[in-house]
């Protein structure tokens, strides 16, 4: 890549990790804190605040985009910071959940992810692309692991109100980001209406759409129960780093390997397919083995093993496998498919947990992750990389 090309793809990850992040950084600990305000003992209500974000993004995803088209790349990551910034401090002050999922839904409101993505199309040669969607995709990862990490920290520092204001502080820091180091994109001419009627019928970016959509799907839910779990299980909140910590580190390094033989060795097919089964394997412990800290502590491991693979391999494969000129197309219906699996997720766990119970949502889940399997398993997937 060249340095232009590092740069771009580089500041532009950095600004969609911290698109993540208002959501990540608050799942370890926001169903324990809500316990502390009005309404949040209805776990329904703690659930869509959860994941009432990724709504709000699916439903603004594709206007983005259209509007990067005609008023230009950065401009349109700019209003969509500035709009995160305000959810950020409307949910800051706010006194009880309902006005929570208000500033919630205004931070998802700053859907800037296709406009992020079409500038690093614009930013970036046919032969470079690849890389550059993988840094993305990577970003994602790491904006989960540092959440996941830091947040009880965070939260026993700086309570509640202070996240969601430390995340708008980041967001305005990023608007820096774009105007002084993201470069300008070359003007193109107005582009039309955006192909998606070949991206819709390609079996394989259905697939992986599917596959985004239950993966995030999971992750929300989990989150719903698992903080509740920690405590329950006699590790306060400030302590839960000491799992976290551990679990992503570990899963981080164990998913090398896996990484290096799908792309280089020709196994992308076996390795997704195990990350997906070990997704499911993880969920149904979770809802069978007894609730220790040790058990969950491994079990942790196990679903973020599957879920870090998956996560950091599916969007460089939906780059590879669009049809023809079709990526910017593939890319923003894939990422409206991974925030509609984050909404469905908090909802359908706050759902379950209120009226069947945690176990509920571990055993949901596991179904969801056995039928991405069986729909993944005549995956076609790209001949490997030459070294």
């Amino acid at each position: 890549m060249t340095p232009l090309e590092v740069r771009a793809s580089a500041s532009l990850a950095g600004i969609f990790a911290l698109r993540m992040l208002g959501l990540f950084l608050i799942m370890p600990v926001f169903s324990v804190f809500a316990q502390t305000i009005p309404g949040g003992n209805d776990t329904f209500l703690v659930g869509l605040a959860i994941g009432i974000y990724g709504l709000t993004q699916s439903l603004l995803y594709i206007p983005y985009g259209w509007a990067s088209d005609r008023l230009g790349r950065k401009p349109v990551i700019i209003f969509g910071l500035v709009v995160f910034a305000i959810g950020s401090l409307v949910a800051a002050m706010a006194h009880d959940l309902t006005w929570i999922i208000v500033g919630r839904a205004i931070q998802g409101a700053g859907a800037i992810s296709s406009a992020v993505m079409a500038c690093v199309a614009d930013l970036t040669s046919d032969a470079n692309r690849t890389k550059a969607m993988a840094m993305i995709g990577g970003s994602i990862g790491v904006s989960f692991a540092v959440a996941i990490v830091c947040a009880p920290f965070l939260y026993h520092w700086l309570g509640m109100s202070g996240l969601f204001s430390a995340i708008g502080i980041l967001a305005v820091l990023a608007i820096f980001v774009v105007l002084w180091v993201v470069p300008t994109p070359p003007v193109h001419a107005k582009a039309g209406p955006a192909p998606f009627s070949e991206v819709l019928h390609n079996p394989e970016l259905l697939r992986l759409n599917f596959g985004v959509f239950v993966l995030h799907a999971t992750q929300t839910a989990l989150f719903v129960a698992m903080p509740r779990m920690l405590v329950a299980a006699g590790l306060p909140v400030a302590q839960h780093w000491e799992i976290y910590l551990p679990v992503m580190g570990l899963s981080f390094v164990a998913m090398v390997p896996a990484i290096i033989a799908a792309e280089k060795r020709g196994k992308m097919k076996a390795v997704l397919l195990s990350a997906i089964a070990l997704v499911a394997v993880a969920q149904v412990a979770l809802g069978g083995l007894p609730p220790t800290v040790g058990v969950i502590a491994v079990v942790l491991f196990v679903y973020f093993l599957g879920f870090n693979v998956l996560e950091a391999s599916q969007p460089s494969l939906v780059s590879k496998l669009a049809p023809g000129q079709r990526k910017g197309a593939a890319v923003g219906v894939y990422n409206t498919t991974q925030a509609l699996g984050l909404f469905c997720g908090g909802a359908l766990g706050g759902f379950l947990m209120t009226h069947y119970g945690q176990n509920a949502i571990f055993l949901t889940c596991a179904a969801g992750a056995v039928v991405w399997l069986i729909i993944a398993a005549p995956m076609r997937t790209p001949a490997p990389r030459q070294s």
